[in-house]
């Protein structure tokens, strides 16, 4: 057996330039997962976003890391031609608009691709760029009730609960965009041409629920929220207030685990209590039980029994807790990048690994910068910011 290749010092997509029009939420995370993992990132900002007063430390929007940040005004017909020059050197455009925008910019599919053919241009929408909803607004939680996923989530008998943006935003969109030019970037290295990426929430939340829509065919899943196996129905696989206020996650799902969870609780039922935990109809029962078992210690005093075991239990953590939990703390799941804590870069990489190259910039913060390579005299780069084409 032969030993593993040395780590590189650049993550898997290094050497890929990625020009993003600056947007908000999915498209900045998307690109944020390509500048974790190597790609160099240049952000066309706005100029009205620029501060000549802005601090001397990086921005707060840690979607934003990895980058530099360009101010260009894109409605003028210099700016524009700007963002056509850094075409010609990028492998990858990323635009978060309404369908259409960057098309009357003269900046849209055909306008890119025209300069450079092997271009991945890639597009973040709620709706995607056609069907009757497309031209409209919406967020992430407009974008999850047509697909069923909001249905799904919260507990029997009450409203739908909106699960932040993480499923629709972040989890249908941005991550499959990511996926979505990887796959693109890859098909052209293999000698294909460059193609347009329409990354839709919709079409990923949708996407994400495919699981259930086969345990629905298999008559496991139930239509009403709440109710079955994976949904908070099942009192093995739920959550409890334990004695101080604070919650457990209980996940025991299969046999040997739920017995493991009972041998080291001392789980008792009251002698009028079903004792089937496979029969739906005895689960108000046992979730009863359950919890006023849980409500006998603190959260912290029952992790350090259950935790590290098959029991399949974790506390639940806020905000605050979650970068010194042992595990996340030992695999190194926060970092500190320029005195500020933050999730780590993922997927982890054994030759290639991913990691915080920039802290995220201010709007304009190396447009001279990025002007100066691609040609531009120091003249010439005077006379676009007299005009505020560029700040």
């Amino acid at each position: 057996m032969t030993d593993a290749a040395p780590a590189s010092t650049g993550g898997p997509l290094t050497g890929v330039r990625v020009v993003e029009l600056a947007g908000i939420g999915p498209g900045p995370f998307a690109v944020m997962l390509l500048a974790d993992l190597g790609a160099d990132v240049v952000r066309v900002d706005r100029t009205g976003e620029v501060h000549p007063g802005a601090p001397g430390t990086p921005h707060p929007d840690l979607l934003n890391r990895g980058r530099r940040s360009v101010a260009v005004d894109l409605k003028s017909p210099d700016g524009r031609q700007v963002v056509l020059d850094l075409m010609r050197g990028a492998d990858v455009l990323v635009e978060g608009f309404r369908p259409g925008v960057t098309e009357r910019l003269g900046l849209g599919p055909a306008d890119c691709l025209a300069v450079n053919p092997r271009l991945v241009y890639g597009r973040m929408t709620g709706w995607g760029q056609d069907g009757p909803n497309a031209p409209h607004a919406g967020h992430d939680i407009d974008y999850l009730a047509p697909t069923g996923a909001l249905h799904g989530i919260g507990r029997a008998g009450e409203r739908p609960v909106p699960p932040m943006n993480l499923l629709g935003d972040f989890g249908g969109g941005a991550t499959l965009l990511a996926l979505g030019v990887v796959a693109a970037l890859f098909a052209v290295r293999a000698g294909g041409a460059g193609q347009v990426v329409d990354a839709a929430i919709v079409d990923g939340a949708a996407l994400l629920t495919t699981q259930i829509h086969a345990l629905r065919r298999m008559g496991m899943w139930q239509d009403p929220r709440g109710v079955n196996l994976l949904d908070g129905g099942a009192p093995f696989y739920d959550t409890y207030e334990c004695a101080d206020g604070r919650y457990l996650a209980v996940g025991a799902l299969e046999p040997k685990f739920y017995d493991e969870l009972v041998r080291l609780t001392g789980f008792r039922l009251e002698p009028d209590e079903a004792l089937d935990r496979t029969d739906p109809g005895n689960w108000p029962a046992l979730r009863r039980s359950w919890a006023r078992l849980f409500r006998t210690r603190s959260r912290d005093e029952w992790a350090r029994l259950l935790e590290r075991t098959d029991a399949c239990v974790a506390p639940v953590l806020d905000w605050r807790e979650a970068p010194d939990h042992p595990h996340l703390a030992a695999r190194g799941v926060f970092v500190e990048h320029v005195g500020v804590r933050q999730p780590a870069p993922a997927p982890r990489f054994s030759r290639t690994p991913g990691a915080i190259r920039r802290p995220p910039p201010h709007p304009g913060e190396h447009t001279d910068e990025i002007l100066a390579e691609l040609g531009l005299g120091a003249e010439r780069i005077m006379q676009l910011r007299a005009a505020g084409t560029v700040a």
